[in-house]
């Protein structure tokens, strides 16, 4: 393998793909990034058997090859070298890195030893809009478990209802859905909140479309010239629609920034009491309360105008409440909970994609 690059892309391309390259893993080689020569470009990859990114880059390629070097090294000495043209030659199994003013080698393992990458032969094809898969991740990931005892709540639900494509994520104590797009297809995919994590990263530049395929073991994910492809979660996800309550005896309307505000005030006093605050809302005074007691420090009582109607107080954690607050994009905010033991929901009154359920704690 012979060839020029500039320092630019591979820098670009190695970001995307050397973060899911493991040390801890079984298997040495899985430190490694792949190189090689495809179509007269240079394809980089890693996995950790789990996921797996692969990146492509333009080249000037004089002679194909392949070899696997370490990630980590590879990535931080591309990083450090000047911008302009960089030279990769492979010699047996070592890699010559040279521009004008530096050269380095480095040892590397035969790609014989690399896993294969996967790949969706036949599989269900759909495009997104980059935009709306951004927004959409960034909503419901937060909510997703990270108690490996749980598999399924680790994960991300992506299934059509009544031609509607929608993501949803659950710990048992929040829960987060958002509508992504219309669409004819019968989906039903349970994906690793880890791969979403890694997604948004590959698609955090890319403008237009995303290209997703996937079958009844893997969803791969297409932007430009990255792919990633991450195995499914086998498992059956609970019927969350169930805990989302149809009528509410009280509802409130107020500003996001003034809500997030005095929940804000309300944690630092919360922190003794694990973010435990209490949330009131009132009709007759158009108020929504916050109230927090720390018994070693002191107490916050701070208030908001709001539409109101009915009336009632429930404890949240504070921590979930500036969460679902931080991901929401209006400027509005709606409240509506049944009284101490129901979950609240929170969602944007001028746009009915996104909702946000809260557990209650116990008062």
């Amino acid at each position: 393998m012979k060839l020029k690059v500039t320092q630019e892309n591979l820098a670009k391309a190695l970001n995307y793909v050397s973060r899911v390259a493991s040390s801890r893993g079984t298997l040495p080689v899985l430190a490694n990034v792949l190189l090689s020569v495809e179509e007269n470009r240079l394809r980089l990859a890693a996995t950790n058997l789990d996921i797996a990114i692969s990146c492509y880059v333009g080249a000037q390629v004089q002679k194909p090859g392949s070899l696997t070097v370490p990630a980590r090294l590879f990535q931080d000495l591309i990083a450090s070298l000047p911008s302009g043209v960089i030279e990769l030659e492979q010699n047996d199994m070592r890699l010559k890195v040279q521009t004008n003013h530096y050269k380095s080698v480095i040892n590397g393992v035969s790609a014989e030893e690399f896993p294969v990458m996967p790949t969706i032969e036949n599989g269900i094809r759909w495009q997104i809009e980059t935009t709306a898969l951004k927004e959409g991740l960034q909503q419901v990931i937060l909510a997703a478990s990270n108690d490996e005892s749980r598999p399924v709540l680790t994960g991300v639900l992506f299934h059509t209802i009544d031609g509607s494509l929608y993501a949803a994520s659950t710990d048992s104590y929040r829960l987060a859905e958002r509508r992504l797009m219309k669409t004819d297809k019968t989906i039903r995919l349970l994906i690793p909140a880890t791969a979403l994590h890694d997604t948004l990263r590959i698609i955090a530049d890319h403008n237009g479309e995303t290209e997703v395929v996937c079958d009844e073991q893997q969803v791969l994910f297409r932007a430009g010239e990255v792919e990633l492809v991450a195995r499914l979660i086998d498992g059956n996800y609970p019927d969350y629609r169930k805990l989302i309550p149809q009528s509410f005896e009280t509802s409130a309307n107020l500003t996001k920034a003034d809500f997030t505000n005095i929940t804000k005030v309300a944690s630092l006093f919360a922190r003794e009491s694990a973010g435990s605050v209490v949330l009131s809302a009132d009709a007759a005074s158009e108020s929504v309360w916050i109230r927090a007691v720390a018994s070693q420090v002191g107490e916050n009582d701070a208030s908001a105008t709001a539409t109101v109607v009915g009336g009632g107080e429930v404890t949240l954690n504070s921590r979930y409440l500036l969460d679902a607050l931080q991901v929401m994009d209006g400027k509005n905010v709606q409240i509506r909970f049944n009284g101490k033991v129901e979950p609240v929901l929170l969602s944007d009154p001028d746009q009915e994609d996104y909702l946000h359920l809260i557990m209650p704690l116990k008062s």
